[in-house]
């Protein structure tokens, strides 16, 4: 026997048109894939006319991309649905009244993990505009992370509230988490493989039906709502506690004066069935995102429903520990400073630190969340004079950012490198040292870039994330 809602669904018949609501890293990717497929025939982003954000909504039009440049293929495929007539942006929500299915990829931030409360006001937003405008048969997704139980507990209730309708009943409800990396958005979505979970079965085959058309290599894996939710907030979680494995391993070699390297090395040589012994990279902290607060999303789920909770959780539990250990780099990054300037006879308050790299991931304009921000605050807050340089981001609100490198280490008594860009990786020594004008520079190299022996041999004061056996090196005079 068919069920109301798959009537409902049978009577609207294919996806035809789609919406996003959400123009950003998620939601313009998502939307020129819908509307590259043939058998969608349109697709709205919806995008809030706001004074921070609005400009993005002339931009798609004009078929310009508002995201970093060197996004591969997003710029074209930009241009061609918007030339095709197949993607359009707007702020005119009462569209989603004409919209097969609508997906939301809004973020979801938490103001202050420490009470694990996420600020889902945006979404909430999200949320009362589908629902305001929602017709039966209609399929909702949220793409966003989110706190597991959200689908099925403050979605669901706003959605119906706005409406009048049931989820389940007259409209579709599923969550299908993005799992994206900023430089490789078209290719992730295309080739990883789509979780996909529904509030029940019917839900579930409708997002399917969506998402199955925008993969190339990836294939979909059908789950829970709840599931869902679990899934993407843990598998960032595990990402981060690798990381916090690597930066501990890190500081125990510093302490011990070995190179965690070399340990690194030696640990991934063990070999064999049943033998998993991969060590990430350590560095100067954890940015972004997504790394940066999913494991709150994950803890506060099971807070929420899983009742009084009898085990480690929250901060106590190892994906709590993980968070403190990766936020701490910065800070250690900061001591490694401290410690460098003091052994080239510099005073703290005195010195001019040139950051390299404010983008949280190597070769990317995007900074958000980026580790050099709180190792800029303690260096302000010590009264040292900071730059910035990078050659991918502009400038940011009370941030000034340097294009040319020369402009940064010019006089500069330490450098602390933040972000793994290529062009790092080619500073030579002698002209480094030159522009800063000393006799004994400090490097702090956050990210593993540069080769410790020849700034050493330079002149240099080194110290490195995890370089136990350097980081007590000879001045060399």
């Amino acid at each position: 026997m068919t069920s109301p809602l798959q009537a409902r669904i049978d009577k609207k018949g294919p996806i035809k048109t789609i919406g996003v609501i959400g123009m950003g890293y998620v939601g313009i990717p998502a939307a020129v894939l819908f509307a590259d497929v043939l058998h969608f025939e349109k697709v709205y982003g919806f995008q809030r006319d706001s004074p921070s954000s609005g400009y993005k909504i002339d931009m798609l039009n004009r078929g310009e991309s508002p995201l970093d440049p060197d996004e591969p293929e997003l710029a074209d495929l930009i241009r061609k649905t918007v030339d095709a007539g197949t993607f359009r942006c707007t702020s005119d929500f009462a569209k989603i009244a004409e919209c097969d299915a609508v997906a939301l990829a809004i973020q979801t931030p938490f103001a202050n993990p420490k009470d694990l409360i996420p600020d889902f006001r945006p979404l909430e937003e999200g949320l009362r505009h589908a629902g305001k405008h929602l017709t039966e048969g209609t399929l909702v997704v949220l793409e966003s992370t989110i706190t597991p139980g959200t689908t099925t507990g403050m979605a669901r209730q706003i959605l119906e509230e706005e409406s009048g309708l049931v989820a389940g009943v007259d409209f579709a409800l599923a969550h299908a988490p993005e799992r994206v990396m900023v430089g490789r958005l078209l290719r992730n979505i295309r080739e990883h493989d789509r979780i996909v979970g529904g509030i029940d079965p019917v839900s579930t085959e409708r997002a399917i039906e969506l998402y199955a058309p925008v993969l190339t290599l990836g294939k979909i894996i059908p789950m829970t709502a709840t599931a869902a939710e679990v899934t993407k907030t843990a598998e960032n979680a595990f990402r981060d506690l690798q990381i916090a494995a690597a930066n501990q391993l890190a500081l125990h070699c510093e302490a011990m004066g070995v190179n965690v390297y070399d340990v690194r090395a030696g640990v991934d040589s063990l070999k064999g069935e049943g033998i998993t012994r991969a060590v990430l990279w350590p560095g100067a902290g954890v940015g972004g995102h997504c790394l940066t607060k999913d494991t709150w999303h994950l803890e506060r789920g099971a807070q929420m429903m899983g009742g009084a909770l009898t085990y480690p959780h929250g901060a106590e539990s190892v994906f709590g520990v993980a968070r403190a250990v990766n936020d701490f780099m910065p800070r250690h990054m900061y001591n490694l400073t401290v410690q460098a300037l003091h052994r080239a006879g510099v005073r703290l308050s005195q010195a001019t630190v040139a950051i390299l790299g404010w983008a949280f991931i190597q070769n990317s304009a995007d900074a958000r969340n980026t580790p050099a921000e709180p190792y800029r605050d303690l260096l302000r807050k010590a009264g040292v004079r900071v730059r910035v340089h990078d050659p991918f981001v502009a400038d940011e609100p009370g941030l000034a950012v340097l294009r040319e490198i020369e402009d940064a280490l010019r006089d500069a008594d330490a450098i602390a490198i933040f972000a793994g860009h290529d062009l790092y990786s080619r500073l030579d020594p002698a002209i480094v040292k030159a522009l800063t004008g000393s006799t004994h520079p400090a490097m702090i190299d956050g990210r593993n870039v540069i080769d410790p022996d020849a700034f050493i041999a330079a002149g240099f004061v080194y110290k490195g994330i995890g370089r136990g056996d350097k980081n007590s090196h000879p001045i060399v005079e």
